[in-house]
This record gives structure tokens, sequence and C-alpha cells, in this order.
């Protein structure tokens, strides 16, 4: 159990918050300042302060930065990157919708440009920003595998151990709710918490041959056995009630879901590592408890899956807009090959409870103030044998919505699993 003893002094961002020099639109305005558009809170505060650093010592391409919540962001870059509007710099999650990006020529190719930054970084990670053995996209902040949180105070009062597979992890749903604790904490309103579930049990069930089949474009997919027996038990954990009866309106990007753990009302949440620095910021009461726990998902019994794999998002990448003027890019160029990833940059990450996906970080995560929990994420990482993206983002983005809305309703019990594959399978685009 960790916890930290010590305050951070950033603060929560809002959301639409600028700093820097003032700009007008997007990349596409030969008038313009770089820009870069970031999230709000946890890591991106040590980003945003980054940005503030450049700033000052290269006033000549100081960029424009703004913040945004991570739904608010992901409607509206889409929408500038498909108009010519986009920021220099794109936040992204690789999969299909860097493909897209690439596709439609709206990312720039940055192979020659990032190679000493690459040399640097964990291969698996960098791996997610290639297309055809090019680079468009490079890591800019920490790895973000997904693991279970839990309140050890309240596993302590039920008397019993965090689960380590599926039998005990419906046991442990039973006790909590006969103590009168929800077992799990689930942000039902924003629909992508339950892909953790899904894509968990997808393939500790069926191993990574599952949905690779998806991501190939393969025919009738989505009806796998290994998902449709993923959806039948994410439907089980919901007529067991494990979840919290009002998960639908609980929503992520104000970390409500953790703090549901850590406030002591759901014993465990499933999320990713940038839940981790989140608490530290919003919830340090808790945290100096030394309460919160971190445990990786359950193995399945007889699942053809390895249990050391994990799923997640490797971490955010840069794209360097392809409709930004060449003084633009420059900047953008100059910003990722001589500048990301610094000493202050690499520090500021692991003091924030965060892990840059660099190699050779064991004694750096030893000397801070939360290696226990660092070396646990970072251990994650460098042992599993698949590291699957995240569905939403691994998926062509024209399935996102679908994917998204159709797992809502399995968790509302609406749909069945079948039917949940049949709708899945009509969203698999023509090659």
């Amino acid at each position: 159990m960790w916890g930290r003893k010590t305050k951070l002094s950033t603060a929560v961002l809002a959301a639409g918050s600028l700093f820097g020099l003032s700009a007008c639109g997007g990349g596409g305005d030969s008038e313009s300042e770089p820009d870069a558009w970031v999230l709000n809170g946890g890591v991106w505060t040590v980003v945003e302060e980054d940005f503030e650093a450049w700033n000052e010592e290269n006033p000549e391409q100081a960029f424009t930065v703004e913040s945004f919540a991570n739904d608010i962001y992901k409607e509206r870059i889409r929408t500038a990157v498909g108009s010519g509007e986009a920021p220099t710099l794109i936040v992204g999650w690789t999969g299909g919708g860097l493909l897209e990006y690439v596709e439609g020529d709206y990312v720039a190719d940055i192979t020659e440009d990032t190679e000493e930054l690459r040399e640097r970084l964990i291969d698996s990670v960098v791996a997610n920003g290639e297309v055809d053995g090019a680079t468009y996209a490079v890591p800019m902040n920490n790895v973000q595998p997904v693991m279970m949180y839990y309140n050890q105070e309240l596993f302590d009062e039920a008397g019993i151990e965090v689960p380590t597979d599926w039998d005990e992890l419906l046991e442990a749903v039973e006790v909590f709710q006969d103590q009168g604790v929800h077992p799990f904490s689930l942000a039902g309103g924003s629909l992508w918490p339950m892909l953790m579930w899904a894509s968990y049990l997808t393939d500790r069930i069926g191993g990574p041959e599952a949905f690779e089949a998806v991501v190939a474009g393969e025919p009738d997919a989505w009806s796998h056995p290994a998902i449709i027996e993923a959806m039948e038990r994410c439907q089980e954990l919901v007529d067991a009630g494990a979840f919290d009866p009002g998960f639908a309106s609980v929503v992520a990007d104000n970390n409500e879901d953790a703090h549901l753990v850590a406030d002591g009302l759901s014993a465990m949440v499933l999320q990713g590592s940038w839940v981790y620095s989140r608490l530290l910021e919003e919830s340090p009461d808790f945290m100096e408890t030394g309460n919160l726990g971190v445990a990786p998902f359950p193995a399945i019994p007889g699942g053809e899956g390895d249990p050391n794999s994990i799923v997640g998002n490797p971490a955010n990448f840069w794209s360097v807009s392809a409709n930004a003027t060449e003084e633009e890019q420059q900047a953008g160029v100059d910003y990722l090959s001589d500048w990301l990833f610094n000493d202050d940059y690499v520090d500021g990450m692991l003091d924030t409870g965060n892990i840059p996906p660099l190699t050779g970080l064991e004694d750096k995560i030893a000397e801070t103030e939360d290696p226990e929990f660092l070396s646990f994420a970072y251990d994650m990482v460098q042992e599993a044998p698949n590291f699957q993206l995240s569905w939403d983002q691994a998926v062509d983005p024209s399935q996102e919505r679908a994917l998204l809305e159709n797992l809502g309703q399995i968790f509302e019990g609406s749909i069945t699993p079948e039917q949940f594959a049949d709708n899945m399978n009509a969203t698999q685009p023509a090659d």
C-alpha cells in the first residue's frame, strides 16, 4: 500500500485554460504561432509546465497551449484535424486514429527527426507510432497500464485478500455486499472505462489473437468465443452487484470513480495508471494513510491468455500537423528532438507518480518518493508479453462510437452478448 506524505503544489487546470503567446486558429493559419492542445490534470500539469520552460528558453518558438477534458478533446481534435485547423502538435493514442491521420496526409513523417529520441525509449511503446515502417508519432508522456486499485482498510475490515482469479473476485463481491460496501466503482457515464473490463476479460480468456482478428478486419471477428464470453462475464458482474447501482451516472473525467475508493464507498476500481497521480493531487489525506493498494487484473482459470499481459495505453503520442506552416512544423520537430523527456520533465513525471517510456529507469525510480508503485507499474510494462492498446483507440475511428454505445448496452443489460457481436460485426470497415 502506497501513499505520499507531501502534498503536490500543482493544481488541476480547468478545461480551456491557456498560457503562452496568443495565437489565432490552428496550424493552417500562416500568421499563427506554434500551438499544442493537451488534457487536464495529472501528468498533464507536468506537460504544461514543460511547455512553459520551453517558452522561456525559446521565445522565438513559443507555443500556445490549451487544455481540455478528455472527452471534449477527442471531439474537438477530430473536427480540427479534418478541417485542416489542427494544432501544430497533436496528442493522440495511435491505433486506428493514427492510421486515419496518416492515410489522410494529416500528420508529417518524423522518422529522421526523432531518431535519437526513439533510441532512448522502450521499443514496444515506440512501435505504436509507426505506420509501414515510418514514424508519425512519438510517445510524449507516461506508460499507462490498467490495474486494479483497492482500499486496503476495507479489505482488512472484510477479512479477505485481494482477488487473484475470477472465483476469488466473485467471492469478494459477495463479501463486500454483505459489508454494505460497493465492491467496484465504475465510471459508466463515460462509457470507455467499461472497455477495461471487456478487453482484460477477452485477453485473459482467449489471448491476444481474439482481438487481433478485430483489428485485422476479419469477417465476424466480434463473434469470437472469447469476446462473447467476456461480454457474458461483464453481465455476470452487473447481475452479481459488483458495481455501484448508480454507476451509469459516474464519470471519469473528474476522477469520480477513483474518489469513491479513496472515500471508502467502494473497495476497488479498475483504472489506468494515470489515476495514481490524480489521487496524489486530489485525495492527499487518503494517500497519506497508505491504504491505497494496486494489483494486476485477476487470472481466468482455464483461459488461454497470459495473466501477465496488460491492457491500456502505451502512452499518449505527439504528431506534427502536416497542415502547420513550415516554421510551426520546425518548432514542433525541435521541441520533440531537442527537448522532450529532458531531465526536469522526466523527474516531474516521476514525482507525480507517472512513468516515462524510457529504458533504464530503475535507479531513478528507486530514488523517488513512490518507488513501490512506480516499480510495480514499470515492471508490468517491462514483463508483459502483450500490451493491448485500448479498444476504442485500436479500432477504426468509425467504430469507436458504436463500440462504446453497444458496450454500454451490455452493462445495462439491454442487449445480449450475441447481439453485441452482431452489431459490431456490422461496423467492420469494408476492404
